[in-house]
């Protein structure tokens, strides 16, 4: 019989890894609260049609990256390959649009088919905030701020770079886009079939092709912040003041863009080069057209996601796991005393190991794997005395504890 594996582009989380992936959410999520972020978890699959929707029927995640199935009752369902379009349903369905602003944070699986390589998978993690109805630029600041915060609780903001563009307003992507087309049919021939079809439905899909034949061409192209309109660049410029006024390291790439409609404004990028060529760590930007395109109320949005994976790559310090405190019994009614003891400190918040075999000398070696903090050795002496032996296994000193005080002088360890 073959050995069973995992599905090719997954992987398992066993403990080691599961810390690493803890610490990335964690620091996430307590730098989201700091903002006033609230966690919210939408399900991991909708309805086809919300992705289809948002990410156009065009885009590479949706013609060859969605996981897209039939159900038992017909209907078409899609694994999620991002998180923002799910949190714009969940608004539109919970009927929120009288709540606004609303601060979410998010974390879980996404899924893609895509060719599994160093921190891509096809089941991968997400961390992700949204901040739904504001419109000012204050919230686009507010945004990259909270990404900041959350690299620095992990530790990695130091070896990170943040680059930043403007997409501009509706009337700026229109002249914009004029310009590119202009531009990209004198190149027709040489483009990718994928983005001769996108020069018909949507020119601005090209600048995110992957084909290297594109990217030269792209790399010629009019650069979008020549064709902005005044409004737009004052909104970029009070977004560059509110980072300046953070003190938050930046620099303008204005071939940083996002090829689908209903961008706008601030998009963004926080990259690390430790991570060789899939470097990016976090993207976001405005989405002002999201909810409207998805049939909902015109509600502006702005957010980021961050991949966990990725993150976790950059942790270059061990993460061990908390200290146990290790219950040696020596005989029977010890053994039953120690079970209670266990859950005496399991109950006080303490990591209490209690072994389910063997004699002092296998007990005391499994203490030592286990790392433990200290060991309570508790055999009939002890018992008949009313007192419990405490071993420092740091230091191997050792006393005899009152087993009424055991507790409390424990949670000193």
């Amino acid at each position: 019989m073959s050995q069973l594996q995992p599905v090719r582009g997954t992987h398992d989380l066993l403990p080691e890894e599961m810390r690493r992936y803890r610490l990335v959410v964690e620091s996430a999520r307590t730098a989201a609260e700091c903002f006033g972020y609230h966690e919210m978890a939408t399900p991991i699959f909708e309805f086809s049609e919300v992705f289809k929707r948002t990410l156009g029927d065009t885009s590479d995640i949706v013609t060859k990256e969605m996981y897209t199935f039939t159900d038992r009752g017909g209907e078409t369902i899609t694994l999620r390959p991002e998180g923002t379009a799910s949190v714009a349903r969940a608004f539109m369905s919970g009927g929120l649009s009288q709540h606004l602003p609303l601060k979410y944070f998010y974390h879980g699986p996404m899924f893609r088919y895509e060719r599994p390589q160093k921190g891509r998978m096809r089941q991968f993690h997400q961390t992700g905030v949204e901040l739904l109805g504001v419109a000012e630029p204050l919230g686009d600041v507010e945004i990259i701020a909270i990404g900041v915060e959350f690299l620095r609780r992990l530790g990695v903001w130091d070896r990170c770079k943040l680059e930043i563009n403007t997409l501009g307003d509706t009337e700026s992507r229109r002249a914009y886009r004029d310009v590119l087309v202009t531009y990209l049919s004198q190149h027709r021939g040489k483009l990718s079939r994928d983005s001769q079809e996108r020069l018909e439905r949507n020119p601005m899909r090209i600048l995110d092709s992957k084909d290297e034949g594109d990217q030269r061409i792209v790399a010629g192209a009019p650069v979008y912040s020549d064709h902005l309109n005044q409004a737009s660049r004052d909104f970029f410029a009070k977004v560059l003041e509110g980072l300046d006024a953070l003190g938050i390291a930046y620099s303008i790439n204005p071939r940083l863009v996002r090829g689908l409609d209903y961008y706008c404004h601030t998009c963004f990028e926080i990259m690390c080069d430790d991570l060789g060529a899939q470097k990016t760590v976090m993207g976001g930007g405005r989405y002002d057209g999201l909810i409207g395109i998805m049939g909902g109320p015109e509600t502006p949005g702005v957010g980021w996601a961050s991949g966990v994976e990725r993150c976790m790559l950059l942790i270059n310090r061990e993460i061990n796991p908390r200290r146990p405190i290790a219950l040696i019994p020596v005989g029977a009614a010890a053994e039953r005393e120690c079970l209670v003891l266990a859950d005496v400190l399991r109950r006080r918040g303490l990591y209490a190991e209690l072994g389910y075999s063997g004699n002092v000398g296998k007990r005391m070696k499994r203490a030592n794997k286990l790392n433990a903090r200290v060991a309570v050795i508790l055999g009939d002496d002890e018992l008949a005395k009313g007192v419990a032996t405490l071993r420092d296994l740091d230091s191997g000193e050792q006393r005899e504890v009152a087993m009424d005080a055991l507790p409390q002088q424990l949670e000193a360890y």
